[in-house]
């Protein structure tokens, strides 16, 4: 049994900390552009042809923001890619396709060979990634657990435990349950899982006798367990770091789900043209490289996260002050400003921003310009749309410059931007005497 003598829980100023270290690389563009790209093929067979109610579903959802937590944007993922694979199917390609009549038709084939290839590895690289993960937290926990006959008996628990959560699949995909119905059922259960925690945490109910009956727990593990998932706790900055880029992919294999679905049905009358497959081949090519990278990224950061640090270490990070950074949030067609007043040349201008959460596009524009006393306007720092930026400008001239976050180019939707700034001044040298 490890020891947890002078531990506490990580903190969420632990982990912004620790998260420093582990920058995710931007998304590429593409993500950006040929999301927007499907969605609007989307939307123009929609236009030919009024969607049904199942259709109607899916706009919906594609029309919301995505899930906020990290594993729940995980096995979002995992049902947009099994529910787009089940369309690949041969069996489920529109008749006229199946028939291969011209040489178009045998190109789709092919075509849609590649993506199913690439959709497998994906879902493959994304469920190994569940499961590593999973294990590694229970076997965490359990090196802070007494190693006896107590141990043994949790382990045999979680065991039956989840073999009867997976009857409970079994039961549901038997009875003719959907791709849809048998994820609703898996998140229930995660959630269920965290609630069994939480419970064992907090002692309550029939866990208050589990708790009695494992005498030697450590309290930290409780307070751990207890804490690990509040709203503001630390998986909030786990969230805040790299939920956008998630979010973003989330919505990309959504919009690919949802066009293909919709092609699929209006096949007879709107059948594909060589140029959106083109798109949608290119369009998955991205999406599964840069999820990859994105699940091996995040499998790395996971693994080397402590659940416990020292007292005196959570002491003096939470003791940083903390209210440097602000968060406000930016209207549809709107900009927000912040005005600096420079004294001397060579100073400074320093930021960090990142958008905390919003819609498909996470990003927003960003530029300096410099104030002149008569008013004059001049662009210092061009203007550029970011997910997340830190740097820094040296000024030319002293006076006023502006920052300006510019989300004019959104007609529907806010975003809510964290950010800092401030004005170094320039070192001087010491006069020598």
């Amino acid at each position: 049994m490890a020891s947890t003598e002078g531990l506490v829980p990580i903190t969420r100023n632990f982990l912004a900390s620790y998260y420093d270290n582990y920058p995710f690389a931007p998304l590429s563009d593409d993500v950006s552009r040929l999301s927007s790209e499907i969605r609007s093929m989307a939307n123009d067979l929609c236009k030919e042809h009024p969607p049904t109610q199942g259709e109607s579903i899916l706009i919906d959802e594609a029309d919301c923001q995505p899930p906020h937590k990290i594993d729940e944007n995980m096995w979002k993922n995992r049902e947009y890619i099994e529910e787009t694979l089940f369309l690949l199917e041969r069996p489920n390609w529109p008749e006229a396709l199946k028939q291969q009549a011209t040489p178009d038709d045998v190109e789709c084939a092919i075509i849609i060979g590649r993506l199913k290839d690439k959709l497998h590895n994906t879902l493959k690289t994304l469920v190994s990634f569940q499961a590593k993960n999973s294990e590694h937290v229970f076997n965490t926990v359990m090196t802070y657990l007494p190693q006896d006959f107590r141990g043994t008996l949790l382990r045999q628990q979680r065991e039956r435990s989840e073999r009867n959560k997976q009857a409970e699949v079994d039961a549901l995909v038997n009875s003719g349950g959907s791709i849809r119905d048998r994820y609703a059922l898996l998140w229930k259960q995660q959630m269920d899982r965290r609630r069994q925690l939480a419970q064992l945490g907090s002692a309550t109910g029939v866990y208050k006798t589990l708790v009695k009956y494992l005498v030697g727990v450590p309290e930290v593990l409780l307070d751990f367990i207890r804490q690990i998932n509040d709203d503001d706790g630390p998986m909030e900055e786990q969230r805040h770091r790299y939920g956008p880029p998630l979010y973003s992919l989330t919505m990309m294999i959504l919009y690919i789900r949802l066009f293909l679905a919709l092609s699929w049905e209006r096949f007879m009358s709107s059948k594909l043209r060589r140029e959106q497959f083109a798109v949608l081949e290119e369009a998955v090519d991205v999406y599964a490289r840069e999820f990859e990278r994105f699940i091996k990224f995040i499998s790395e950061v996971f693994a080397n996260s402590p659940f416990f640090i020292s007292a005196d270490v959570a002491g003096a990070l939470d003791g940083r002050k903390n209210h440097d950074y602000r968060e406000i949030s930016v209207p549809a067609g709107k900009t927000y400003e912040v005005l600096l007043a420079v004294d001397s040349i060579n100073s400074y201008i320093a930021w960090d921003f990142s958008l905390v959460q919003s819609k498909l596009n996470m990003d927003i524009g960003f530029s300096l310009e410099f104030i002149s006393p008569s008013g004059d306007k001049t662009l210092m720092l061009p203007y550029r749309r970011y997910e997340s930026d830190q740097g820094n400008f040296c000024t030319l001239m002293a006076g006023s410059y502006k920052l300006i976050w510019d989300n004019t180019y959104s007609t529907f939707f806010k975003k809510v931007l964290r950010y800092k700034v401030d004005c170094i001044p320039p070192v001087t040298d010491p006069v020598e005497s």
